[in-house]
């Protein structure tokens, strides 16, 4: 969860204050008045696109989408291609070589509990809990600050698409046919009528495998899954604008009862069930059809999208209207929905390499994305050496980067902005 919690102190105590009401008519925070035009008196979130700040503008967006194509390409190679002259990371999860993994079991262990509990837990605890014990404890701007993907409104599709990478992660398959767009609405899923069809389930997937010695939890665990999403996505859109709604509350329990599912019963059950060697073969096959099934593919529908990411936001660097900024957000909506659905086994590369925080850093520094703004020094995001979590220096670089920086960059108040503002 570090990721999640680097400049969150931090960012309130800069001052970025104002009022917000969730469960209101209101569609977006009403800041409190004030700011002058120099850099340090800038106020955050009133900050907008202009003539003056053009140019810098469209860079910083160039340099952030540079850098996530970059690390979206490197995590890809890491899997695909070598791992530290190792060879390519899905080998050594599924031949357990190179002292990452002991056996299968282990890289199964690894999926139920470093992977689908980790993520189900972070949505039902993290993401939707954190900010409703906020808002209804009275810190209603802390409430705000703790919702992710606040600034485009695509905190309930992102959550969702959490819950998707758990139901590929136990299936062995993904399925790119999840969403369809409601009236042009992006932040909207149409339907889920194959959401838990069974049929979509792979022969060597973990949910078979776990049927076929324990059906009633593969069916509590697929039902769980299902009905986490679907929660989540009866939250009245924004979630920043219904955090303390009836259906915020159930979306939060339903997450933190898949949660407790998956780390109290279906983790236990795997360390006893499965250490006998006779079911050697069929984790192994597990662990096979799950990297060449969901991780690389996913992996590399992330790299591919994010190269298609930098050309939109480089098309409205070299011709800036409203058309390239609303082309660049529809791009980095649809490079987002791989990353969602990869948080499910963010192991291995990602996590070693400080890959996850470099994309994917919660809360901004808002003031500091500012200060990058104006001083337009591209190296604050770059930082060298081995990953340590608990560098500040490292932890400053990737919160002025990554989905979330592009992310207030392009929109506001659930909108793309615009280039003329008056």
């Amino acid at each position: 969860m570090k990721k999640k919690n680097y400049f969150y102190a931090a960012a309130l105590a800069l001052g970025l204050t104002f009022t917000m009401g969730a469960c209101s008519d209101e569609d977006d925070p009403t800041p409190n008045p004030g700011g002058g035009d120099e850099p340090e008196q800038q106020d955050p979130y009133n900050l907008d696109y202009t003539a003056d700040n053009a140019s810098a503008w469209g860079n910083y967006m160039y340099n952030v989408a540079m850098l996530l194509d970059q690390d979206s390409k490197d995590l890809y190679s890491y899997w695909n291609e070598d791992y530290e002259g190792k060879g390519p990371y899905a080998t050594l999860f599924k031949e357990q070589t190179g002292g990452a993994y002991s056996s299968a079991l282990a890289c199964i262990q690894e999926m139920v509990e470093s992977g689908m509990w980790n993520i189900a837990n972070e949505v039902g605890d993290a993401k939707i809990k954190d900010p409703w014990e906020k808002y209804t404890s009275g810190d209603t701007e802390g409430g705000l600050y703790a919702v992710e993907s606040w600034y485009s409104w695509h905190s309930r599709d992102d959550y969702t698409n959490n819950i998707f990478s758990i139901r590929n992660t136990y299936y062995g398959r993904i399925d790119d046919n999840d969403v369809d767009k409601v009236d042009g609405n992006l932040n909207a899923y149409a339907s889920y009528t194959d959401f838990d069809d069974a049929g979509d389930i792979a022969e060597n997937s973990l949910s078979n495998l776990i049927a076929s010695v324990n059906p009633e939890l593969d069916e509590k665990i697929k039902t769980l899954i299902f009905e986490s999403a679907k929660a989540i996505q009866a939250i009245p859109q924004p979630f920043r604008n219904n955090i303390d709604s009836e259906e915020s509350v159930a979306a939060m329990d339903k997450c933190m009862e898949l949660a407790s599912c998956l780390l109290d019963e279906l983790h236990p059950y795997v360390t006893e069930e499965f250490a006998d060697s006779k079911y050697d073969a069929q984790l192994d096959a597990v662990a096979e059809q799950f990297v060449d099934a969901v991780v690389l593919p996913t992996y590399q529908n992330l790299r591919d999208k994010n190269t298609a990411l930098l050309e939109a936001v480089n098309a409205f660097r070299e011709s800036p209207s409203d058309a390239t900024f609303e082309a660049a957000c529809d791009a980095w909506i649809t490079a987002r929905e791989p990353w969602e659905k990869s948080e499910a086994f963010l192991i291995g590369p990602v996590a070693n390499k400080g890959l996850d925080p470099n994309m994917d850093s919660w809360p901004l520094d808002q003031a500091g994305i500012v200060q990058v703004l104006n001083s337009q020094n591209w190296d604050a995001m770059e930082w060298t050496g081995d990953f340590n979590e608990e560098d500040e220096a490292i932890g400053a670089a990737q919160s002025v980067r990554g989905y979330h920086t592009l992310e207030y960059l392009l929109f506001k108040d659930g909108q793309p902005r615009t280039v003329n503002n008056d």
